[in-house]
């Protein structure tokens, strides 16, 4: 529960409160990005007197927005925040000063921070300047909040969502490439909220010229979101519909890419060439865009298998549709090069969700997901 041996009592207290302050920060979801999502809560005498979240266009951290609401009454008070306070200038005044200054007595941080700009140095400061200050409350879900943004400070690539919609015996398409629509408006309503809540969304150029999806998001967020096309002849249509709203889109190509589409293309998108074997972009070349942390890939059967085949997957989310095409339907997934069952990737349900009609299916890695990540 807390790596700092506080009383049994006081813990079952100050989990209350962290968890109020988790799902304070939650509602940042979409909101915080670049940054992670962060709750913070100030305490005084069993009463909430301050409490905040962070959203990125307001600058403010939460635990700034909570003090700045304590006002006075914060002095002597306990702060439950559920990200270590940052301890650096950054876009806002440090943090930890704030803390200092409102008269702070005791500190809750339910987990570190994984970034070295700030990690332990914002736990360390409040220590030396006599906070009291307690790590390790409800720090599972803490991170499982965050998890994006851990796995992309800790492994420098983005948190990947892979969705697939399709037919109860797994197909997205019909043999004519038909699939509007597979799965229903609720079903499709979760879609748009799974593209609000990544920073960005990534097809490959089959489906731009199929389709011509905007990749438009319903909702307003704090950041931008960005488009990624992987396009390894730099085929993307100039007057394609993704261009339209003002979004930036980053197209990824070969190095066998034309000059004469560079040059057209690169007006409207940035382009970064990567590596190609056998047709296929490098995914060691594709997911290094620094300002993504989760990029939610909504590509065909190929790019599924191929980001399945490499282990890139961190997550996969099924829409499951009831219909059925049969064989001569377009498989939700290319060839994995798998020829025994033992073989073949395994993965872990982890959530089911009903969306009426359809039915919604969360599943990891086997073996990479650890309790009260969901």
């Amino acid at each position: 529960m807390s790596d700092e041996g506080i009383g049994l009592e006081a813990a079952k207290v100050g989990e209350q409160y962290m968890k109020a302050a988790l799902k304070l920060a939650a509602r940042g979801r979409g909101l915080a990005s670049p940054n992670p999502m962060v709750g913070a809560i100030v305490v005084k005498k069993g009463e909430v007197v301050g409490q905040g979240y962070h959203v990125y266009s307001s600058k403010d951290h939460a635990e700034v927005r909570a003090l700045r609401e304590a006002g006075a009454r914060a002095l002597g008070a306990d702060l439950y925040v559920t990200l270590e306070p940052c301890n650096h200038l950054g876009r806002t005044p440090p943090c930890s000063q704030a803390i200092i200054s409102s008269g702070v007595k005791r500190v809750f941080v339910a987990v570190r921070d994984p970034n070295p700009d700030v990690s332990g140095g914002g736990v360390e400061f409040l220590r030396a300047e006599g906070v009291e200050t307690v790590v390790g409350l409800c720090e599972d879900k803490a991170r499982a909040l965050n998890e994006a943004f851990f796995h992309t400070v800790e492994h420098r690539t983005p948190f990947v969502t892979l969705k697939l919609a399709l037919t109860l015996d797994g197909k997205i398409a019909t043999q004519q490439g038909e699939s509007k629509w597979i799965t229903g408006a609720a079903s499709r309503r979760a879609v748009h909220r799974l593209r609000f809540e990544n920073d960005a969304i990534l097809v490959g150029i089959k489906t731009v010229l199929q389709d011509d999806p905007s990749l438009d998001v319903r909702w307003r967020r704090s950041s931008q979101i960005t488009k990624v096309v992987l396009d390894s002849e730099l085929r993307t249509p100039l007057d394609a519909r993704l261009f339209l709203s003002g979004d930036p889109v980053v197209i990824f190509h070969s190095p066998m890419a034309s000059a004469e589409r560079r040059n057209a293309l690169g007006v409207r998108a940035e382009l970064h060439e990567v590596a190609c074997s056998e047709h296929r972009l490098s995914w060691e070349g594709v997911l290094t865009v620094e300002r993504i942390t989760s990029l939610l890939v909504e590509g065909g059967a190929e790019i599924a298998a191929s980001l399945i085949r490499e282990q890139r997957v961190n997550r996969l989310l099924l829409f499951l549709g009831p219909r059925m095409l049969g064989s001569r339907g377009i498989s939700a997934v290319g060839d994995l090069g798998v020829e025994r069952l033992a073989d073949g990737p395994r993965w872990e349900v982890i959530r089911t969700r009903r969306l009426p009609p359809d039915l919604m299916l969360e599943l990891r890695p086997e073996g990479k997901f650890k309790e009260g990540e969901s």
